[in-house]
């Protein structure tokens, strides 16, 4: 019976790479599905063997903590460097885009709220 190891939604293309890495350097017999276009199925990593599968999750216990650690780290790092991800930043950083974007919800917002505010 196939064991699912891990889900590939929103999984970065760096961290899905690694992990193939790692899977191929510990000779874990594994399989992968990608996740849909349309985001119905999640696609994931595979293993059939039940003794597979508890070697698999702890090689992946392992490796989502390193994961956990320096992504952190480098977090940390941008934001004492000032590039922090928030609005602000990214204010600073690119001005026209953020400007651009805002008039654009504006007007979404305007066009969704008309046919309510002429009614009153």
């Amino acid at each position: 019976m196939p064991h699912h190891l891990m889900n590939l939604r929103h999984v970065p293309d760096d961290e899905a790479d690694e992990i193939r890495a790692l899977f191929e350097e510990h000779e874990v017999n594994y399989y992968e599905t990608p996740p849909s276009f349309w985001g119905i199925s999640m696609g994931g990593f595979w293993v059939h063997d039940e003794a597979e599968a508890e070697r698999a999750k702890e090689l992946l216990k392992a490796y989502q903590s390193r994961r956990l650690s320096t992504q952190r780290q480098a977090w940390e790092d941008a934001v004492q460097e000032g590039r922090g991800t928030g609005v602000w930043h990214q204010f600073l950083r690119k001005p026209v885009t953020v400007i651009a974007a805002l008039l654009a919800l504006l007007f979404i917002l305007g066009i969704s709220l008309a046919p309510f505010l002429r009614l009153g």
